[in-house]
């Protein structure tokens, strides 16, 4: 409430003895009452102060008790006139200079009158503000959508505040002058809320608890909420769960377009490519000959499939790429622009804002990671093809300890598919056995003969060029080289033994 509405209060009698118009408007937090000479350390700001000028027995005790007033950030003042039977004018000189709204209290109005009234009316202003949460909620359904709640807390409330992904993307409210900062505190803070005092923003999350922060929409509001009052936080709490709903509603897996998707990918896997599922990739841009780029996705630790397929929906390029989930892994059909013939340009360029994307949301991925496997490029006819490499290059994601890691295509011609198509156990087994006579030997004698086994293989056995590289005799490699073969019972002049101990030291 402001101080004007105590003027229409009719039992109290009120009268306004210092102060313009343009101070009434000042709010009122709560209201106190005290006859101390400097209160100052027990306000707050934005009280109605109520005094019975105990603390007066000079005139210039009123310059001391206003200015401590006017330092907490008092909004009023109102003096009762019992004592002196009027209102001293050194107390309303101080208050014309402080610049602090001085009322007078008539005798016959107790102070515990005017507390109580003023309460009420406090208490009555909160229950308005639920009264406009429940219509920001009705609105909500009505479909005004978030722009529309957003509006009403800013004109209602004067608080100004937006609705970004974690990937920085504004759904809702003003632009923000950095909303990249604001998505870079939000994946990064401790805990939440979160103020930033570079922006100076609050940030609270929708979905805290329900989502990894890379998957969740976020609310930042201008100011330090420390310095809110209860009923503003509490507000803040309020417009996050109905933030949390419009997202639900919006979840693209739920809708039309969503589902369509799904029986796309599943179409594409089936080899099934009817006419039907033909036309709805022309409807997604992807037309007969058009070049598409395929990507599989899972997720690891915490991160949920349903995760993944959200972060993939806000950061693969497009307007709205095909996604869809087979067997907790997320399928995604992306059609390329491209300005040349093949079209390769613009895969790599893809790749990279994918991967960009990816590593900046990786702060949000606590506790877990996205894997992500990227095809080559094929034509309309023949994406089954190019979503199995996709789905091939994923598995080799997977095997990867980081919390974000990306497999193109050409990585499934080498060795490494090889490996991480093994069973863990035998891979193990297999590097032990070989291997491990030569670590102990190291362990125990310091010769060194794993570093130069590897350096042996990576100069394709050139006694010169290893003995170079590791700064030796050609003579001491000899001797080295030798001892692992002892050790191991292999021959490094043969071929097979070369590869067994390269693949060892790969799985190393």
């Amino acid at each position: 409430m402001k101080l004007r509405a105590l003027l229409a209060m009719s039992d109290l009698r009120l009268e306004v003895v210092a102060g313009d118009d343009a101070a009434l408007d000042r709010p009122i937090r709560w209201v106190v009452t005290t006859d101390l000479l400097d209160p100052g350390r027990y306000l707050r700001g934005r009280e109605l102060v109520l005094t019975g000028l105990v603390w007066r027995s000079e005139p210039a005790d009123s310059e001391t008790f206003v200015r401590a007033l006017a330092d907490a950030g008092v909004s009023g003042l109102a003096a009762g006139d019992l004592a002196f039977g009027t209102t001293p004018d050194d107390l309303v000189d101080a208050c014309r200079r402080h610049g602090l709204p001085l009322f007078k209290v008539p005798e016959d109005v107790s102070f515990a009158t005017v507390t109580e009234e003023v309460v009420r009316h406090l208490s009555g202003a909160r229950a308005a503000d639920l009264t406009a949460v429940l219509d920001r909620h009705r609105r909500l359904v009505e479909g005004t959508g978030l722009g529309a709640v957003l509006d009403l807390v800013e004109r209602d409330l004067g608080m100004r505040c937006q609705v970004l992904t974690a990937a920085g993307r504004l759904v809702a409210g003003a632009r923000p002058p950095d909303s990249a900062a604001l998505a870079r505190a939000f994946l990064s803070a401790s805990r939440l809320p979160h103020y930033t005092s570079d922006l100076d923003a609050s940030i609270f999350a929708v979905g805290e608890g329900a989502v990894c922060r890379a998957a969740d929409w976020f609310v930042a509001c201008a100011g330090d909420f420390a310095d809110w009052p209860a009923e503003r936080r509490a507000l803040t709490g309020e417009l996050a769960a109905i933030v949390a709903l419009e997202r639900a509603r919006l979840d693209d897996r739920l809708s039309t377009e969503g589902r369509r998707a799904q029986e796309i990918v599943t179409a594409v896997i089936a080899g099934a490519l009817d006419g039907g599922v033909a036309d709805e990739l022309e409807r997604s841009g992807m037309s007969a000959g058009a070049s598409v780029v395929a990507v599989a996705a899972s997720g690891r630790g915490g991160v949920g499939p349903g995760e993944v397929q959200t972060v993939l929906a806000e950061i693969l390029p497009g307007t709205r790429p095909v996604l869809g989930l087979v067997d907790d892994e997320v399928i995604g059909l992306i059609a390329l622009d491209h300005d040349d013939h093949d079209g390769l340009a613009d895969h790599d360029v893809v790749v990279g804002q994918v991967e960009d994307a990816l590593n900046a949301l990786a702060p949000g991925l606590t506790g877990g990671g996205v894997a992500l496997g990227v095809s080559d490029t094929a034509r309309v006819p023949d994406l089954r093809g190019i979503v199995e490499e996709a789905r091939q290059a994923r598995r080799l994601a997977a095997t990867r300890n980081s919390p974000v890691c990306v497999v193109r295509h050409d990585e499934l011609a080498t060795h490494v598919l090889l490996l991480a198509s093994v069973p863990d156990d035998v891979r193990q087994l297999f590097k032990v056995r070989l291997l491990d006579p030569l670590h102990a030997y190291d362990k125990v004698h310091g010769a060194d003969l794993v570093r130069t086994l590897e350096t042996f293989l990576q100069y394709s056995g050139s006694w010169t060029r290893t003995a170079e590289e590791l700064h030796l005799h050609v003579n001491s490699v000899r001797y080295r080289i030798q001892r692992v073969q002892d050790l191991t019972g292999r021959d490094l002049s043969r071929l097979e033994d070369q590869v067994d101990f390269f693949l060892a030291l790969r799985l190393g």
